[in-house]
């Protein structure tokens, strides 16, 4: 054989040959646990978590797995952020309005009663400065976060009783989410905060009046319906809700620049994704739920303006005692009414005419 062709063919193998431990160790194999705030029957809210994890894997030749694991497999629903922080766990999917009690500024990022919607909110977390705040406030506890999902607008709750007074609200034991189960307390109900697992048994036994989660399709999943039948809306408290991805601070720098972009890709399609599923089923499932036995009631105004009212006083409080809260809501609010403004020029005007339209006509 010619001695010149082997040496060649040497030669040419080489490269290869050293290309592909250095591939490896830029692209090393990754294993994380990723946690979920929610139960496996929630399919969109658990759903978008599982997607997260199958589009990391899809982005990076599967060497960068996450395993993901829905609420109470490793970690409580409400202890999400907690396990992150600690490195208990690399990764969690949660909305960050659960940990309120230990910073009432986390509210800002996922929802503010009387404040943006799913697509002003992610106007200000990615365009308007959200995103920068929202990271100060994170590095303390020890995450980094990516906006990844948003339920958008929510349903006012499931009552056992009308509600047609403000009158109606004293003394009702309510489960409800973040700073609105403050202002309820400030109208005379009796707020709670539990887990989604938690919350039909509570209703079914009467330990709870009244309750709110999301929307029609997750309150059909609930079940709700057979055991409250006024469903009131809106959700003031939520006109869009946003989810996060938080992620160890440790877990995360320790990551190939590739995974880094591949974990901000991955949940950047989430939040259209989430929203774009929720806008799908939400309609169908109301039809449903009516059909099922719902009543559909509406807030009554004396109702709303005292929110509103006692929604505001409790963020000037806020503002007064804690100094992150006070520079988030001052710059949240500037922003808020800004958009508030123009969405009353073209997308409310338009709403207001072409849906209540489209109704009469049938």
């Amino acid at each position: 054989m010619n001695r010149r062709l082997l040496l060649g063919a040497a030669a040419a193998a080489a490269p290869a040959a050293l290309a592909a431990p250095a591939l490896a160790q830029a692209n090393p194999e990754v294993r994380w646990r990723l946690a979920s705030a929610f139960p496996r029957n929630l399919d969109v809210l658990y759903g978008t978590g599982d997607r997260i994890a199958q589009r990391v894997a899809q982005l990076t030749d599967n060497r960068f797995q996450i395993r993901f694991f829905a609420a109470g497999e490793i970690v409580p629903g409400l202890q999400v952020l907690d396990a992150v922080q600690a490195g208990t766990i690399e990764a969690g999917h949660t909305p960050v309005y659960y940990y309120t009690g230990k910073d009432p500024a986390f509210a800002f990022f996922t929802a503010l009663p009387f404040g943006l919607n799913a697509r002003q909110n992610m106007a200000w977390l990615t365009q308007g400065g959200g995103g920068e705040l929202a990271a100060e406030l994170f590095k303390d506890y020890n995450i980094v976060g990516f906006p990844a999902g948003d339920t958008g607008a929510q349903m006012g709750g499931w009552f056992r009783s009308e509600i047609k007074s403000i009158d109606d609200l004293k003394g009702l034991k309510f489960r409800v989410a973040g700073l609105a189960g403050e202002i309820f307390r400030r109208m005379g109900a009796v707020p709670t905060q539990i887990a989604a697992a938690d919350i039909y048994p509570s209703l079914e036994r009467g330990t709870l009046d009244a309750v709110e989660f999301v929307g029609p399709h997750d309150d059909e999943k609930l079940g709700f319906v057979r055991v409250a039948k006024f469903y009131y809306a809106p959700g003031f408290w939520e006109a869009g809700a946003h989810l996060h991805l938080l992620v160890n601070q440790a877990a995360f720098e320790s990551l190939p620049p590739a995974y880094k972009a591949a974990l901000e890709v991955s949940c950047g399609e989430a939040n259209a994704d989430m929203l774009a599923r929720y806008d799908h089923l939400n309609p169908q499932a109301l039809r449903r739920l009516v059909s099922a036995g719902a009543q559909l009631r509406f807030w009554p105004r004396d109702i709303m303006q005292a929110a509103w009212k006692e929604a505001h006083a409790l963020y000037d409080e806020m503002s007064a005692k804690n100094e992150r809260f006070k520079k988030v809501w001052t710059a949240y609010r500037a922003y808020r009414d800004e958009e508030y403004q123009w969405f009353r020029v073209a997308e409310s005007s338009f709403d207001n005419f072409a849906f209540p339209e489209a109704a009469r006509r049938g």
